[in-house]
């Protein structure tokens, strides 16, 4: 059957990278290549998709780049190069469309005007260390954790529509990953170094409150964080090369082996949602799974 499949593939044109992608020819959490290996930066990040199931990458070919990325093919272009050196670290979309962008290095959170693709500072702060990830509510509200990788510790912001940035809690550890639950109710913070991931009760003002240890692992490190519609969360465990599956009680219910051990980030997409691409920085590429429940948008878009 496998065979016929393959031979069906390649009469069509879609390719081996295409079937891997096809729902009926991929087993589940069996990890595949997207794209061929060295296509980005070692500092590949934040994949996700737009409205229109674009699909985008950051630090395409080489830093400072955001790569759109063509999902049957595993071919890529760069969408926009950043100005002013600046390196961005994720992709995000709110309600409107509007492409935002952690900017690492010069400590910004970058918007990208989708249709003209100019690129303006969202969001700066003085006090901002560099922020690393983002997620977003309905209300267009941004919640970004912002480490301090040289001294270990970490902050948590949010920005409002006003686009003024609100510290919510400094002096964390190396604060990574960071996601909303599907009812918006739950923010997941985790932090790298220390291994521990946090949450909190999310009022309806986006305040933040109860902040309580969800789960620790004894080893490896964290990076990006995103939910299924069952409220499990999924997470990166960087130089493990797996993406721990976790219930929204905090029990492990699986870890995914990838091929690559330095897994970056994640994010569902396809038709269906049940497709995870996964950011790989030491094969500097795209590896894709399936899974049985699809996941939430963390843009809510």
């Amino acid at each position: 059957m496998k065979k016929h499949i393959y031979l069906l593939a390649m009469m069509t044109g879609y390719g081996v990278q295409a079937l891997a992608q096809h729902p009926a020819s991929a087993a589940l959490y069996e990890a595949r290549d997207l794209t061929k290996e060295n296509m980005f930066s070692v500092n590949i990040e934040g994949p996700n998709f737009d409205k229109a199931g674009n699909f985008y990458v950051v630090n395409f070919k080489q830093d400072g780049t955001i790569g759109k990325i063509n999902t049957r093919t595993g071919a890529g272009e760069i969408f926009v190069s950043l100005p002013d050196s600046s390196v961005a670290n994720g992709v995000h979309f709110n309600s409107k469309g509007n492409m935002f962008l952690p900017d690492f290095k010069g400590h910004n959170v970058l918007m990208v005007d989708m249709k003209t693709k100019k690129i303006s500072v969202y969001a700066h702060s003085d006090k901002f260390n560099q922020p690393n990830d983002l997620c977003i509510n309905k209300k267009d509200q941004i919640y970004a954790s912002d480490p301090n990788w040289a001294k270990s510790t970490g902050q948590l912001w949010r920005i409002d529509a006003n686009r003024k940035p609100v510290l919510l809690e400094t002096g964390m550890g190396t604060t990574n990953g960071i996601e909303l639950s599907p009812d918006e109710k739950t923010l997941y913070v985790n932090e790298s170094v220390q291994r521990n991931i946090w949450k909190y009760d999310v009022d309806n003002a986006g305040n933040i409150s109860h902040k309580t240890l969800f789960a620790t692992f004894p080893d490896f490190g964290f990076d990006g964080m995103k939910c299924d519609k069952a409220g499990n969360l999924y997470i990166a465990r960087w130089g493990k090369g797996t993406i721990a599956v976790l219930s929204p009680k905090g029990k492990l219910i699986r870890e995914i082996p990838l091929k690559g051990k330095e897994c970056s980030n994640l994010t569902f997409g396809d038709k269906d949602g049940k497709t995870v691409y996964v950011t790989l920085q030491d094969r500097k590429c795209v590896e894709t799974f399936r899974v049985g429940i699809a996941g939430t948008r963390i843009e809510r878009n």
